[in-house]
């Protein structure tokens, strides 16, 4: 059976570390070593021996992710074979553009969105321009429907609540021959969703779960409102699912830039360690 990988691309929230126009500890380490920074959260699935691969959401980073994947699997110039995207956020969809007339100029890359999502870039500029001159060709999905991307692997979309704005918000199942992951990049509340946390983290092998800010402290320090900005805070999320971590490999992405788990020192860290999670790191691989 031909190896299937589930590739980490990018780790942070949509407008990355450093992030712009902020000079907090995180992002005054990044601005000083490029070691620290971290690019917005994506994913590849990469089928190596037959040197294709596949995108989980087009982000303003992508340019960088694409090339160091390519150089990484001996796939210099080879696109994507497909490309799905969660939802219409800063970090989730503009690198669309890189293939657009102005650069790549690629022909017809199936790109899977929502309803929603679908018509927002169907009709409005400058995403309509990809769809007019032929450099996407989009592919509605729905919650729930199952599409095969390769023998024995598929991705299946699940809607959840997550400031809808332009479009409906997914996460995925992304299931291979032998494990199935779970990714929550982007989610408001886990109480507002329609389904349990612990049992459908339960289902999985591997999560990778919204990990945005580890408490409401994250955004004081810098100024904003929690409230404004919902997402899970990561010790609710350890607390729901402490007793599925010693079973189930979760994994925090999409971190903030005011997220003190991303400080490598810091005591925060440590207890995540020390709880049984993760914090995932670009370049981290799964054998799926």
């Amino acid at each position: 059976m031909s190896e299937v990988i589930l590739s980490v691309l990018g780790t942070a929230q949509d407008a990355g570390l450093p992030h712009p126009n902020c000079f907090c500890k995180n992002c005054t380490e990044a601005l000083r070593n490029p070691k620290f920074r971290r690019l917005a959260a994506s994913l590849a699935i990469v089928h190596p021996n037959e040197k294709a691969w596949h995108l989980i959401d087009a982000s303003p980073d992508l340019k960088e992710q694409m090339a160091r994947l390519q150089m990484k699997y001996g796939m210099e110039g080879r696109l994507m074979e497909s490309i799905f995207l969660t939802h219409a956020h800063l970090g989730h969809y503009p690198g669309l553009l890189f293939l657009g007339r102005e650069a790549i100029g690629a022909s017809r890359i199936p790109v899977m969105a929502g309803t929603k999502m679908k018509h927002l870039l169907e009709d409005q500029a400058p995403w309509s321009q990809l769809t007019k001159l032929g450099n996407i060709n989009l592919q509605e999905i729905y919650d729930g429907e199952i599409v095969e991307i390769a023998p024995s692997v598929t991705i299946t979309p699940i809607d959840v609540p997550h400031r809808n704005e332009f479009s409906e918000t997914f996460a995925f199942w992304i299931e291979g021959p032998n494990k199935k992951v779970l990714y929550v990049p982007d989610i408001d509340r886990w109480h507002e969703w329609d389904k349990d946390l612990w049992k459908v983290c339960k289902e999985a092998d591997i999560c990778l779960l919204d990990g945005t800010f580890h408490s409401e402290k994250d955004l004081e320090r810098i100024g904003r409102d929690y409230r404004e900005i919902p997402h899970p805070l990561m010790t609710e999320t350890m607390d729901r699912l402490q007793d599925l971590a010693e079973e189930t490999e979760i994994y925090f992405t999409h971190l903030n830039h005011s997220n003190p788990a991303i400080d490598l020192d810091l005591e925060v860290r440590l207890e995540i360690a020390a709880r049984g999670f993760h914090i995932a790191e670009e370049e981290m691989e799964f054998r799926l």
